[in-house]
């Protein structure tokens, strides 16, 4: 049993957490427990106390507190362990925080235009979609793409580890901690299954990569594996990516999600979005971060430490947790926070504290040395995702009312209650088809693209491409004419095929004929 704190705060009688107690919105019941018992307070159930701090000097405390003393490393596990077996902590040899350098951040986002192909390629023409399910499905095929490689975020492969990854969800822990009870007393059954179909299919991408190389990461963490038994090298690269996708991708699906919702609320914003405009799209992704946010930042006391929250000075015992509660400060320290305003941002920062006691009363991605350390990868992502999104896809909102988030969560960014549809009829022009991005497929969204100029073609040549397993299409190799400035292409670097027997062919538009007669007719009878 953890020693008593010096002096003794306020206890909160009547309130819990839900990992303890039924509550009917664990987020309200810690707010009344602030207006009742002040902005220090502790919260006790067996041998876990917490003690929660609002105040700013309170705050800028506890992000002040040294990892070696109080650890958001060891309070994160603690929660998770309710929801994944213990064997996955145990052994690990690439940590998911060593992982977003700049360099690596560059290599993972080069794999996210082909995520976003292969899911505008899966949504079809028309139709309808829930917004969380499709982020949660983009986000699980850019997470495997980067850390195992292209084999690993398409064909079945994908779908079997996308229901694993389902199923090891860690975020349950604090999405619906009101289950984790229903979770232990199964002794972890469905978690433990999902974790051995990971191993399984990890596994047999380990023996098949000479073949199919996977990325600098995956080599990275197989080579960690280098000298051990076949079997035990296959379980232990499949769980040490199993740790680094839970733990990298919980919440970056469910902040896209909230972002989309957002921007489709705010017609203004959105056009600004879909015109390419990446400082004010990343301005949305940190605002609807910020305003989604649902997080109990703890640390874990490992030796006695001293809280000041400027009314008093507290001595907390190892063995406490000391916490405070984001979507209680986002939205209350000052006026109008309670409002989606994305200019309020200045890259990472908000534009203006000067209505603030502390600017470490805000933030949607922590502060100092506890700042997520995947914040560059994820704004990069959810910038690039949104405007693909949204310049591919017209989108409109199928709810009347904006979503509302899981009551009993508390941690990570929120979840919608109940679905969340929208329809997208695709923008005229954008290569359209449905199933997979096969090169048939592909191919035949191009020939309809062609005819009104969509200026993405290259693009899903590309995504043709590498659907048929080969390089993307060599660039056509031009010349200037005579007279004029048009180009023609006249010929590829690649042998051209047998003419097909000549038929007549539809003239090109006006604006792309050759003032020479002879040069534009030779043009167009040509083809492309």
């Amino acid at each position: 049993m953890p020693a008593a704190m010096l002096p003794s705060p306020p206890h909160a009688v009547g309130h819990g957490l839900p990992w303890h107690v039924a509550v009917q919105d664990a987020v309200a019941d810690i707010a009344a427990a602030r207006a009742r018992y002040g902005d220090t307070f502790t919260i006790e159930h067996g041998r876990e106390r917490y003690v929660f701090t609002f105040s700013p000097t309170g705050v800028e405390s506890f992000y002040g507190l040294k990892e070696d003393v109080a650890s958001k490393g060891v309070a994160d596990y603690l929660m998770l362990r309710r929801k994944l077996p213990d064997v996955l902590f145990e052994g690990r040899r690439t940590l998911p925080g060593t992982l977003f350098g700049r360099e690596d951040v560059a290599g993972y986002l080069s794999h996210l235009d082909h995520a976003l192909d292969d899911a505008l390629a899966e949504l079809g023409s028309a139709g309808t979609a829930d917004v969380f399910d499709l982020t949660r499905r983009l986000g699980h095929r850019l997470g495997l793409a980067s850390w195992i490689g292209p084999a690993a975020a398409s064909g079945a492969a994908f779908d079997r580890l996308v229901v694993a990854f389902d199923t090891l969800d860690g975020s349950d822990a604090f999405v619906h901690p009101d289950a984790m009870a229903a979770v232990a007393a199964t002794g972890k059954r469905a978690e433990l299954a999902a974790m051995e179909e990971v191993v399984e299919i990890v596994g047999a991408l380990v023996d098949a990569r000479g073949s199919d190389a996977g990325t600098e990461l995956f080599e990275r963490i197989v080579a960690s594996w280098a000298g051990e038994d076949d079997a035990v090298r296959r379980r232990g690269v499949a769980l040490d990516v199993v740790l680094i996708h839970v733990a990298s991708m919980s919440n970056l699906h469910a902040a896209l999600g909230w972002a989309l919702v957002d921007l489709l609320e705010h017609p203004d914003a959105l056009a600004r979005v879909r015109a390419g405009d990446s400082d004010h799209t990343q301005r949305c992704a940190l605002e609807s971060t910020r305003l989604a946010q649902r997080s109990i930042m703890a640390r874990s006391v490992l030796s006695p430490v001293r809280l000041d929250v400027g009314d008093a000075v507290y001595d907390v015992p190892a063995g406490w947790t000391i916490a405070t509660l984001l979507p209680l400060l986002n939205t209350s320290a000052a006026p109008g926070l309670d409002a989606w305003r994305p200019w309020r941002w200045d890259r990472h920062r908000l534009r203006d504290t000067g209505e603030l006691t502390s600017p470490q009363l805000v933030t949607a991605f922590g502060h100092g040395r506890h700042t997520c350390p995947a914040q560059p990868f994820s704004l990069a992502a959810m910038t690039t995702a949104l405007h693909r999104l949204v310049e591919a896809l017209d989108l409109t909102p199928a709810w009347d009312t904006h979503p509302a988030p899981v009551a009993a969560q508390i941690g990570g960014i929120a979840r919608a209650s109940g679905p969340v549809r929208l329809t997208y009829p695709v923008h005229r022009g954008f290569p359209t088809f449905s199933g997979r991005a096969t090169p048939e497929n592909v191919r035949n969204s191009l020939r309809r693209s062609a005819r009104v100029g969509w200026p993405g073609a290259r693009r899903a040549r590309g995504t043709a491409a590498r659907a048929a397993g080969r390089r993307s299409p060599a660039r056509s190799t031009t010349r200037r004419c005579g007279r004029g400035t048009a180009r023609c292409r006249d010929r590829t670097r690649r042998p051209r095929p047998a003419r097909r027997p000549a038929r007549r062919r539809t003239p090109p538009p006006p604006r792309a004929r050759h003032a020479d007669r002879r040069s534009a007719g030779t043009w167009w009878r040509r083809g492309r």
